[in-house]
């Protein structure tokens, strides 16, 4: 899933825009209103997996009932041909956002109920971004290497594409027949009123991972959106190094997925965060100091800002589990699929602001893409300034969310003490509503 959403902003957008001839305000207007209409949906959604009860399990069958509209929506959005409009691009956004949102939530919430521990939580969420790594690699991967090695695809977003087709349904067959599921104990009597929705709405901690995550999700969406436009018309490397320097980005996550998810067990993951978004910053400042062209000088810069940037979701994700135990210890309720909805939610308005904000103002500092490099150099440095500044600002402004963030190990060691007891309590009266499937 990593992998097509980063596929979907680095190559597909700028495929539009410069290989289909879609202008760049028709399709931040696309994104943008698929992204508001989409908005209502990961609640709804969410309240339906957390109440679903089938011989499968909770979110299992929601897997796999996503699965199949996330892959028709690929193929016809990777596909596309020259001619389509924005009502084109605004039904399979639509369609592409519908898949998505089942697949992630009910990914999100399974993955949350598998690993209970503070510390424990944190390693396994990194494990996770390492895969998701590997998937970016495999997806984004290909083109590069079909160019270092003298026979390169005649077009990237379809081979791309091809590849993505083939690892939805590998991956679904995997995780759906290969994973177990645990079914938190409900007990049976409580009824979930709406004054129970409004409480976790208004849940301190659940804003403020809403809005780091809206932050954190808008600060890379918005340099992803211009990462190509940047690195071949500003900074003059060709596709192919730009693809490659994207790599080694990626690459870095390999080892920071895993080192991340260990320090924010070993030292709290909300300051595990803080320093990320810091760190990342700082060499997202240096991106300006890489002499234009010079693969081997943009590396370091390169292994440094993907390195950080892989614990801002994992860090998010561990933490909204956590809120998760809390709540269903307040409510006594399953309600993970719905506290990960609040995050999707806050995903979906960040990458519709990365987009409607990012490209008119390109448009307005005079950038064409179609000029690419031949743009003036008054459009050129407008370029750098919006890829800089923006992603800078949303970053600091989303670690910065979690100062005096109270739900720490010690705290949370207590919440599970207390659910765990009261679920062996309710087991016992016969009142368990789940199991382990």
């Amino acid at each position: 899933m990593t992998g097509l959403g980063t596929a979907m902003a680095i190559s597909v957008q700028p495929y539009l825009a410069q290989d289909l001839g879609v202008g760049l305000v028709p399709i931040a207007l696309a994104f943008f209103w698929v992204r508001i209409l989409d908005l209502g949906v990961d609640p709804l959604l969410a309240v339906a997996m957390d109440r679903t009860r089938t011989p499968l399990g909770r979110y299992r069958p929601w897997m796999l009932v996503g699965a199949p509209i996330l892959t028709l929506a690929v193929y016809q959005l990777f596909m596309a041909k020259r001619g389509i409009g924005v009502g084109y691009l605004i039904v399979w956004l639509l369609i592409y956002a519908l898949g998505n949102s089942i697949v992630t939530l009910a990914r999100s919430a399974w993955s949350a109920n598998l690993v209970t521990r503070y510390d424990q939580r944190s390693r396994f969420y990194g494990y996770l971004g390492l895969v998701a790594v590997i998937g970016v690699l495999v997806v984004l991967g290909a083109p590069a290497v079909l160019e270092f090695i003298g026979r390169p695809s005649p077009n990237s977003v379809h081979l791309m594409g091809w590849i993505i087709l083939a690892m939805i349904p590998v991956g679904t067959v995997i995780t759906a027949w290969g994973s177990r599921e645990p079914i938190n104990a409900d007990p049976a009597s409580h009824r979930f009123a709406p004054k129970d929705y409004w409480a976790i709405a208004t849940k301190p901690e659940v804003l403020r991972i809403f809005f780091s995550q809206f932050c954190l999700t808008l600060g890379p969406g918005w340099m992803s959106n211009l990462y190509i436009f940047f690195f071949t018309a500003a900074w003059r490397y060709t596709q192919g190094q730009s693809l490659a320097l994207l790599i080694v980005y990626i690459m870095a996550g390999v080892l920071g997925a895993p080192a991340i998810g260990f320090c924010g067990g070993r030292f709290g993951k909300h300051r595990t965060l803080i320093v990320a978004t810091i760190c990342y910053s700082l060499g997202l400042c240096t991106v300006v100091l890489i002499p234009k062209g010079d693969f081997l000088a943009a590396l370091p810069v390169m292994i440094w800002c993907g390195f950080m940037a892989n614990g801002f979701d994992l860090m998010t994700s561990a933490m909204m589990a956590d809120v998760g135990d809390q709540v269903r210890l307040e409510q006594g309720k399953e309600r993970m699929a719905l506290l990960f909805a609040v995050v999707g939610l806050a995903v979906k308005l960040a990458q519709a602001g990365a987009v409607i904000i990012s490209y008119p103002l390109l448009a307005a500092v005079g950038y064409d893409p179609i000029l690419a490099g031949h743009n003036t150099p008054a459009a050129l440095n407008g370029l750098k300034i919006v890829f800089i500044v923006g992603p800078i600002f949303w970053v600091v402004l989303g670690g910065l969310c979690f100062l005096g963030w109270k739900l720490n190990a010690r705290k949370h060691a207590d919440i599970r003490t207390e659910l765990e007891a009261r679920d062996a309590l309710t087991a016992a009266r016969g009142g368990l509503d789940g199991g382990i499937v």
